[in-house]
């Protein structure tokens, strides 16, 4: 009867094993599917962003270096041929400097006027929801509309002239976005370096629209700050200038940067602001980029060329957020 019930024990234990060690796999099975659903859901999205993101940018690459200039494909390689011939355009020469010309005058403007605005509405004015409001409206407005809107203020027959004469102003009225004059031009290659005149009305409506945005950033920087840090600076014998100096602008320097990253990604690709404001402008005083891009390769069906400006684009956009996203990585690193 011992022996008996002792087999009869061990069996149970080993039918009870085998069970712990089925649930067990079945436990693993389970979390490794678990594991797997969440790779199976994001699968298709990741595909379609190597697909037609990463694909494509290396199908315009690839496009760029053939000479496929014509309706009719042709995938001839030719190395850096059309960037080299792209360089001595003189329509990308004068692209070059309207870049360069428009987005120092945009960043200063646009940051300038919402820092200000900003420190203006820190102050607990009265109405301050209204007024933040309205500093934030342009941005609800498409470019195309802003572009229309300040194309009439900026025409020579309408709007600021208009208003000029009316309160007997008797000089030569501006031309605006009609002028072809480059203050401080210097002669660079095919064209003249300097401040293209017509490309300042392009300036003041993109920093117009813009410049609510950074308000909102420095205002949510400013609500950030500790007043203990204001108050424990003014009772150490700072005059307010020097809290704002020494204190509140170094506490800002991040807001900044990702201020000056935002506006300087939208001002190097600029495009719908420029074709309903000015297209090209005189002499190509307000031509950008990304417009020279859309003639060449939708108007003029040099294919190759235009995919050459559009990577010099993306080029000139990753030499901007690239460092800035390393920097970011690095201080979530230390923190």
């Amino acid at each position: 009867m011992g022996d008996r019930a002792l087999g009869t024990a061990g069996g149970v234990g080993a039918r009870a094993g085998r069970l712990l060690g089925a649930v067990v796999r079945l436990r693993e099975r389970i979390g490794r599917a678990e594991r797997l659903w969440p790779v199976l859901l994001i699968a298709p999205s990741v595909g379609a962003v190597l697909v037609f993101v990463y694909g494509f940018i290396g199908w315009t690459v690839y496009v760029s270096m053939t000479r496929w200039n014509d309706v009719l494909p042709d995938y001839t390689f030719v190395g850096l041929r059309n960037y080299i011939g792209l360089f001595q355009t003189p329509r990308f020469q004068a692209d070059i400097r309207n870049t360069v010309v428009f987005t120092a005058l945009f960043l200063l403007g646009a940051v300038l006027l919402g820092f200000f605005a900003a420190l203006l509405l820190d102050q607990r004015v009265r109405g301050e929801a209204f007024f933040r409001s309205v500093f934030l409206f342009p941005m609800a407005i498409s470019f195309i509309v802003t572009g229309i809107a300040w194309q009439w203020l900026f025409n020579p027959q309408t709007g600021i002239n208009l208003l000029l004469r009316a309160v007997g102003y008797a000089g030569p009225l501006p031309r605006w976005f009609t002028d072809p004059t480059v203050l401080f031009g210097v002669r660079v290659g095919a064209i003249q370096a300097g401040i293209p005149v017509a490309l300042l009305p392009v300036v003041v409506a993109a920093t117009w629209q813009l410049s609510g945005f950074t308000m909102a950033m420095y205002l949510a920087g400013l609500r950030s700050i500790p007043e203990e840090l204001r108050e424990a600076a003014r009772v150490d014998g700072a005059s307010e200038w020097q809290v704002y100096r020494h204190v509140v602008l170094p506490l800002l320097r991040p807001v900044t940067l990702s201020a000056l990253i935002v506006l300087g990604h939208i001002s190097l690709k600029i495009f719908d602001l420029t074709v309903a404001m000015t297209g090209s402008g005189p002499g190509f005083a307000t031509d950008m980029p990304a417009y020279f891009m859309f003639e060449t390769t939708f108007r003029g069906n040099h294919f190759a060329q235009g995919a050459s400006i559009a990577t010099l684009m993306l080029v000139m956009v990753a030499a901007l957020i690239v460092p800035y996203l390393r920097y970011s990585l690095s201080r979530e690193a230390e923190l």
